[in-house]
């Protein structure tokens, strides 16, 4: 079955919508956007959730999470890991989550011309993404974190380093937007690009595990890296690594199976990219399965038990991720509108 035959616009953007109230009942006074109540906070799925909240025409809970991003920033320009209640919880301070503003932020501009609250936020994206590049290696590559003590964790991840250059191409957009010029975040950006592309032995697909992840697989498509047909290459070479009939993206390619609604999704928005998009809308077919009773979607389902997993648990993230695809695919469905769909086409 294929979605457009299925779901009209309206249909469609009622799920949004849906989708957009379980973020903004999850998000706190200050604006942070917790997993689930009294759960952790971290930057980057606080970003993901603050564009699904643009992307559902909420854009001043949007504007109070990024506030929030502004306000809780280290000197130093990163963030912590993670936050409970406001309160730091994990003192790592990742590259990728420190530079995953400027995407968010991007997107609010797409979203609502608000020019003025990209200058407001400006000093906090060049902080951010100034910490990040600190890390990048002659080689291109950029490590992952610091540790509490300030030291540097050695390793590049391939997923992470790809989101780093979205963040970078954004940035430099805004920079643009501002009248400004960072010339050296652009010669970081291709540093970067060249190296994903041409020395992946330079990257990890983890931190703490040898498993082969599918952000890995797609994220330098989905970013905008790898491109034509070494994209489709790249793409339909793992596919049945990584995709089970009638379900939707794993997680890992190894057992035990665990199909996961983001990556799902995220793989939906990587196929738009490519023009595959009765592949995409198949896709989205299946994780739409994954909804439960209340509205909200699980995290994941474990294979071939078909048992959710983990159990009770339905993220904002989850939530955020669903919605982005959506939309996504409402663009590509309307007369006129860009078969890149609304995310793909501005990375």
């Amino acid at each position: 079955m294929n979605l457009r035959q299925e779901l009209t616009l309206s249909e469609i953007e009622g799920l949004i919508q849906e989708q957009a109230d379980h973020i903004s009942q999850t998000q706190l006074l200050s604006g942070a956007i917790p997993w689930y109540n009294n759960g952790i906070a971290d930057p980057w799925d606080h970003v993901e959730c603050a564009i699904a909240l643009d992307a559902s025409g909420r854009f001043e809970e949007a504007e109070k999470a990024y506030r929030w991003l502004r306000d809780s920033q280290n000197p130093d320009g990163s963030w912590w890991s993670s936050y409970v209640n406001d309160r730091p919880e994990n003192l790592t301070r990742d590259t990728n989550y420190s530079s995953y503003p400027a995407v968010g932020l991007w997107y609010h501009y797409l979203f609502t011309g608000a020019v003025d609250f990209i200058a407001e936020m400006w000093s906090t994206v060049e902080k951010g993404i100034r910490f990040a590049l600190e890390l990048q290696q002659p080689t291109g590559e950029i490590y992952w974190a610091r540790d509490t003590r300030g030291v540097v964790y050695p390793l590049a991840l391939m997923a992470a380093s790809s989101c780093i250059f979205q963040s970078l191409r954004c940035g430099i957009r805004m920079a643009k937007l501002l009248g400004l010029r960072r010339p050296e975040w652009i010669a970081s950006s291709r540093r970067l690009a060249r190296a994903i592309s041409e020395r992946p032995e330079l990257f990890h697909n983890s931190v703490d595990s040898q498993y082969d992840y599918a952000m890995s697989w797609y994220y330098p498509v989905l970013t905008g890296i790898v491109r034509r047909q070494k994209a489709r290459d790249r793409i339909f070479g793992k596919w049945s690594d990584f995709v089970l009939d009638g379900w939707g993206c794993k997680c890992v390619a190894e057992e035990p199976w665990w199909i996961t609604v983001a990556e799902t999704c995220e793989l939906i928005l990587t196929l738009t990219r490519i023009g595959e998009h009765d592949r995409a809308g198949l896709l989205l077919n299946w994780v739409l399965e994954l909804k439960d009773d209340d509205g909200r979607f699980w995290t994941g389902m474990k294979m071939p038990e078909e048992e959710v997993w983990p159990p009770e648990e339905k993220p904002s993230w989850v939530s955020a991720a669903m919605i982005i695809t959506l939309k996504d695919q409402t663009e590509t469905r309307k007369p006129g509108g860009d078969r890149r769909g609304v995310f793909s086409r501005f990375l």
